[in-house]
Order: C-alpha cells, then sequence, then structure tokens
C-alpha cells in the first residue's frame, strides 16, 4: 500500500451556493462516504490536489485522506473536471476498510517493447489494446501498477489478461466470466501488409473510377459526325 497524503478540511455549508464560493476560493467541494460512518462533506486546496492528479497513484493507490488531523484510508471514486478550464469541479473519496476487498482500475505499464523482436522489426506495430486493468484484492496488497515484460514479444503474438504477472493477492475478476473474457492486452501486427492493403484499396478505386468515366471523342470525330 502506497504512503500518499492528501489534506482537507470538514464543511458544514453545502449546496451549490456554497460550493460555487469554494472554488471561488481555490478550493475544491467533495465527499467521503462509505463503511460504518455516514458521509462527510469536506473541502481541499485546489493546487494540491491539482499537482496529486498529475500522477497515477492520485487514481490507483490508497490515500491517506487527512481530515482535520484526522487520517483515513480512502479511495478517489470519481472527478468532476471543467469542461475547457484547468479546474477541478468536485471529488468522491470512499473509505476503505481494510479487511475487505476492493476493485481498482490499476494501470498497465509496458516494458522492454523496444528491445523485443517485434520491437526491433521496422514493419511491425505494437498495439497496447488496455492501459488499464480491473483487478480485486485486499488494500495493504493494492499495487499501484502492473508491470508487462514484452521483452520476447514476437510478429503475430498477442498478450491476453491471463498471460499477466499479478502480484501476490491480486485477482482479475472479469477472468472468471469465461473465456471470451481473456481479451488482448498487446498485440503485435505486421504494418506493412496494412499499408499494401491500403496502398490495393486506393487503386482498385482509381481503376473503377475509370472505367466508370465516359470516353472521350477524338474532336475530328465529332466534326465528321456535325457534317
Amino acid at each position: 500500500m502506497s504512503d500518499h497524503t492528501i489534506k482537507a478540511t470538514g464543511r458544514s455549508v453545502e449546496g451549490k451556493g456554497a460550493s460555487r464560493r469554494l472554488r471561488h476560493a481555490a478550493s475544491i467541494p467533495a465527499i467521503v462516504y462509505g463503511g460504518k460512518a455516514a458521509p462527510q462533506p469536506i473541502q481541499l486546496d485546489h493546487e494540491q490536489v491539482w499537482l496529486a492528479n498529475k500522477h497515477e497513484w492520485f487514481y490507483s493507490s490508497i490515500l491517506n485522506l487527512d481530515i482535520d488531523g484526522k487520517v483515513e484510508p480512502v479511495l478517489l471514486r470519481d472527478m468532476q473536471r471543467h469542461p475547457y478550464k484547468q479546474l477541478i469541479m468536485h471529488l468522491d473519496f470512499q473509505r476503505v476498510d481494510a479487511k475487505q476487498a476492493i476493485k481498482v482500475a490499476v494501470p498497465l505499464h509496458f516494458l522492454n517493447v523496444e528491445q523485443s523482436p517485434a520491437g526491433k522489426a521496422s514493419d511491425v506495430v505494437v498495439t497496447h489494446e488496455l492501459n488499464e486493468v480491473n483487478i480485486s484484492c485486499l488494500p495493504k496488497d493494492l499495487p499501484e501498477f502492473i508491470e508487462i515484460d514484452l521483452a520476447g514479444l514476437t510478429l503475430g503474438q498477442t498478450v491476453h489478461l491471463s498471460e499477466l504477472t499479478l502480484p501476490k493477492g491480486v485477482e482479475i475478476p472479469e477472468l472468471k466470466l469465461g473465456k471470451e473474457h481473456d481479451v488482448a492486452v498487446v498485440v503485435a501486427r505486421q504494418g506493412r501488409v496494412e499499408v499494401e492493403e491500403t496502398a490495393e484499396a486506393e487503386g482498385a478505386t482509381e481503376a473503377e473510377a475509370a472505367a466508370a468515366a465516359p470516353a472521350e471523342v477524338p474532336a475530328a470525330k465529332v466534326e465528321k459526325d456535325e457534317e
């Protein structure tokens, strides 16, 4: 479990007007819910949260939420952003019980792609079908990310969810739903074939257009017919 602390202050006034005043004062209205305690409205410093939200751990780690000196573990569950301003409008945090499993989407880190046979080939395209994966584990076992070593990736190879190396105590609930849920994570395709197919398709289109166009009649022929 990571050790990232976010400071917050309790608030007693709620409503759109109160939230608007908080934002004008460079604060973010937020709520903490879950567990045995009642939901608690809080406010956070916008600058601190804005800096934190640039890191992966802010979205996938257990956060130590310090509310007026009382610290409790939470997960970020929702973030509302302004449609065009660099402004966080509202945050939802969920309390974490150390004895209960949690479900979290954690980022994937792809290692050694450039050193792999597929990565070294100029005509191979390596595609990341997923950039994060939903896992289930106890809070103490939650990883900030999952690494995928692609040093042996070859042309035509596909890495599926079931092939990921998971930390101890971590599982992927989706894999329990059947083989059809064992989706691709990484695919190494032949890039040159796609280019050739595109060129052939364009050539066929041009040929069809030329065949459909009316043939030009020589000027001399036209004059003769008119006579």
